[in-house]
């Protein structure tokens, strides 16, 4: 997942930014006011400098969820020296990210993100064009495609049994397994094997192999910190939070294993028996596919694109596995409604398939409300690559846009009860996750919009159909639902603040 706007500015870069003030004053030219001005959505009031950075708080979707309630559903504001419009209604969203799709589908980034140039070689951050439209059929074709994802259900099937057994070890010892790390370490072994054919995880805390694991996590932690150089250009090279350091350090790590892989499978290449040949990974397809045609696809787009599948392809599916199981927990008898459908149509002493899936729809129906309620990427970040008129407004041409995920889900006049934990209103209406119907996009929409939600919602319906077929949940001594930390932790992806930890009870069925 991926987002421009970061969490609130801490009081180290206030002063940071404060000490520069007089610097700005004495070297920047009056910017010529856009002739657009007195035409851009309405917005609160700026600081000088600074705009609108410490209106945003820890939890900015928030912040601007609340601001919308004053300004309306599409609003502008100033963060630094970075013009941003948010949008918060399904109406704004859609002429945003369908009717105006041609030209609202380039996105801004975070500073790390630029260490290694990784912003012109990522299918998630360069803008579309040709190149883009390469990468993006090149994923399809040797992971995403429908063939591919029916391809490696085994696998996924597998680390989900691995997740079942580990939490089965905790049952019998009646230990609090971390929900949060588990689903993790599955989602991450998962690409890794659809990668690489090997587990680059552990569900152990204090091991991993190749440390690729850690480097991960820590990328995707720099890359939802605050960086003064998003929102202040000019002072991008000096790099005051050392962010871009670290992505440096992060990514070099990230390319020098992952070259590792390259080396290894060429070498077994030259020296392979026809048996040893044989592999379906991705890696393999991608090898076959450069040898032929180096000009289109070069070792360092390899590197580029394996990183991208790793970072945009694990945190969600975990952070939303956990705040369902989160509302689960708090909601004793929706998940006893949903164990009762999932243990009837699979039986007793059976295992959940992904073919079982259609047979749930109470189940599907509890991750589209956990998406609604916790979407992974609260705000999706965009950039107007001309004037674009939206709701009798302009938004000018290189203009940050933020579609508010999180405050389309929470809006009242969308949806009834919307703070509530409901998953029965979807069996009461149909609303599509992949774009159509912009009062839930999780995922996007439009030509941006994620390429791997297919092999996301089969993930999610696995591991969660399993979890709760297995077992019973109850929370730890002394952990009560109503006193449930529901904090959240804004940054790459919308997680819970304090890690889910629930005691799973082996349960003996009779059905």
């Amino acid at each position: 997942m991926d987002l421009s706007l970061n969490q609130g500015m801490s009081l180290p870069i206030y002063f940071l930014l404060t000490f520069f003030f007089f610097l700005f004053i004495a070297t920047s030219k009056t910017r010529k006011r856009s002739s657009h001005g007195n035409k851009l959505p309405p917005g609160p009031p700026t600081l000088p400098l600074v705009g609108n950075i410490f209106q945003l708080g820890p939890n900015p979707h928030r912040s601007l969820a609340d601001f919308s309630k004053t300004y309306g559903p599409i609003m502008s504001l100033k963060l630094g020296r970075l013009t941003t419009v948010v949008i918060s209604s399904p109406e704004a969203a859609k002429e945003a990210l369908r009717t105006h799709d041609n030209v609202m589908s380039a996105r801004t980034f975070n500073d790390p993100i630029r260490a290694f140039d990784h912003h012109k070689h990522s299918i998630v951050w360069i803008p579309p064009s040709a190149r883009w439209r390469f990468l993006k059929k090149t994923i399809s074709k040797y992971l995403l495609s429908p063939q591919n994802l029916d391809a490696i259900q085994s696998l996924r099937m597998r680390k989900v049994e691995e997740l079942v057994s580990l939490a089965n070890q905790f049952s019998e010892r009646g230990e609090a397994i971390d929900l949060a790390r588990a689903s993790f370490v599955t989602a991450f072994n998962i690409i890794s094997n659809a990668l690489f054919s090997v587990d680059l995880a552990t569900y152990d805390s204090n091991s991993s192999p190749y440390e690729f694991y850690h480097a991960v996590v820590h990328l995707m932690k720099i890359s939802g910190k605050p960086n003064v150089g998003d929102y202040f250009q000019y002072m991008r090279f000096l790099d005051l939070q050392g962010t871009r350091k670290e992505a440096v350090l992060c990514i070099d790590r990230l390319f020098s294993v992952i070259q590792e892989f390259i080396d290894d499978r060429l070498a077994k290449r030259l020296s392979h028996t026809d048996e040893e040949a044989s592999s379906i990974d991705m890696l393999d397809s991608l090898l076959d596919f450069t040898q032929q045609n180096e000009a289109e696809l070069t070792m360092n787009d390899i590197k580029h694109l394996l990183l991208d599948l790793f970072v945009a392809g694990t945190d969600t599916n975990s952070s939303t596995m956990e705040w369902a199981m989160t509302e689960l927990v708090r909601s004793p008898d929706k998940m006893v409604k949903a164990q009762s459908e999932i243990r009837q149509v699979i039986g007793e002493n059976g295992v959940v398939k992904e073919s079982d899936i259609p047979s749930l729809p109470y189940l599907q129906a509890i991750v589209k409300e956990t998406l609604r309620l916790h979407p992974p990427a609260a705000l999706i970040p965009r950039k107007s690559e001309s004037d674009v008129p939206i709701l009798g407004f302009v938004i000018p041409e290189n203009t940050q846009v933020l579609v508010n995920v999180w405050a389309i889900g929470h809006d009242s006049s969308v949806w009834e009860n919307p703070v509530k934990f409901e998953p029965e209103r979807f069996l009461l209406r149909e609303t599509d996750l992949k774009g159509k119907d912009f009062e839930l996009i999780p995922f996007g929409s439009g030509r941006r919009m994620c390429p791997g939600i297919s092999m996301s919602l089969r993930t999610m319906y696995m591991v969660l159909a399993s979890l709760l077929y297995s077992f019973d949940w109850k929370l730890p001594n002394g952990v009560v639902p109503e006193n449930m930390d529901m904090s959240e932790a804004f940054g790459l992806t919308l997680h819970k603040a304090k890690p889910l930890c629930a005691v799973p009870i082996r349960k003996t069925m009779s059905i």
